[in-house]
């Protein structure tokens, strides 16, 4: 049971709503499926029961999914049903669906692509039934960069456009191509659509073995475009501060570009436990928050 499950994370934590718009904070503190990753591949942890542990072990009240652990769930609306009640006894809103391995959205070969667009619309159905407002997808690709770019966009437009639904379809800079700041940015000018945009994280800008994107560089390029930002955090010192990225600067790049809504946690090291990781990860976006907006 959800309780059960839950409770062999820690001791229940408030479970106070979000505040409202008129005393909101600058920005609201979600939780990615991503940073459990361990526990729930060793099925420590029921991906049902994800929403149920964001808000009792940490107190987050916004969850970003990762497709993968749910399988071939995206169907099966009794499952989907569940986890959304899961949410909404606990105060828990869905923001996004993660979705990998459905195929390269900027595949120079056309029936590659079309087939990577259509794998990817059950996702923007289960993340409309569960209330979500977004799908992170990939922009990964073959070919020349520029034809890479021209086709990447085409997908997410077709995505974004697809059978009147109105969730934002989402790029991450996650390897390749797509951790260059610039190429991504570029993309979404050229989809020039309202509901395509970035998910900047903080850490994924590794383009190739040895060569680095400038994560700043990188996020500062892609926020004008974000609906969506990952705080990706590897390890912390004994202040609390993360030591391979600077947050304060981060987040004062994230807030200088007007951003002011949800930014999710996702620990991604093993120099501390799932929870430490998360609670540290916290602790620190708490801290780098400006008072009300």
């Amino acid at each position: 049971m959800a309780a059960g499950a839950a409770a062999a994370f820690g001791a229940c934590a408030s479970r106070s709503l979000e505040p409202d718009r008129a005393s909101a904070p600058a920005f609201r503190i979600s939780l990615a499926q991503w940073s459990l990753h361990r526990s729930l591949h060793a099925k420590t942890l029921d991906p049902l029961d994800f929403p149920v542990v964001a808000r009792r072990q940490f107190d987050i009240g916004g969850v970003e999914y990762v497709n993968s652990f749910y399988g071939g769930r995206a169907k099966d609306h009794s499952y989907l049903r569940e986890l959304r009640k899961r949410c909404s006894d606990h105060g828990v809103e869905s923001l996004l669906i993660m979705c990998d391995g459905e195929g390269s959205l900027g595949d120079a070969n056309a029936a590659e692509r079309a087939n990577a667009v259509e794998n990817h619309k059950k996702w923007i159905e289960a993340a409309q039934f569960l209330g979500c407002k977004s799908i992170r997808v990939n922009a990964y690709g073959s070919g020349p960069p520029e034809d890479h770019a021209a086709a990447a966009a085409d997908s997410l437009t077709k995505l974004a456009d697809w059978n009147g639904h109105d969730l934002n379809i989402l790029v991450e800079n996650h390897g390749g191509l797509s951790s260059n700041g610039a190429w991504l940015a570029g993309v979404m000018r050229r989809a020039g659509h309202p509901r395509v945009g970035t998910l900047p994280d903080f850490g994924n800008f590794r383009i190739a073995e040895g060569h680095a994107y400038d994560r700043y560089l990188g996020v500062s390029e892609l926020m004008p475009f974000a609906k969506a930002v990952s705080a990706k955090s590897y390890a912390f010192n004994a202040s609390g501060d993360e030591t391979t990225i600077d947050y304060a600067r981060m987040i004062q790049i994230v807030l200088g570009a007007g951003y002011r809504a949800w930014i999710g946690v996702e620990y991604e090291g093993d120099a501390h436990s799932e929870s430490e990781g998360i609670q540290l990860t916290k602790a620190l976006l708490e801290r780098l928050r400006p008072g009300q907006i």
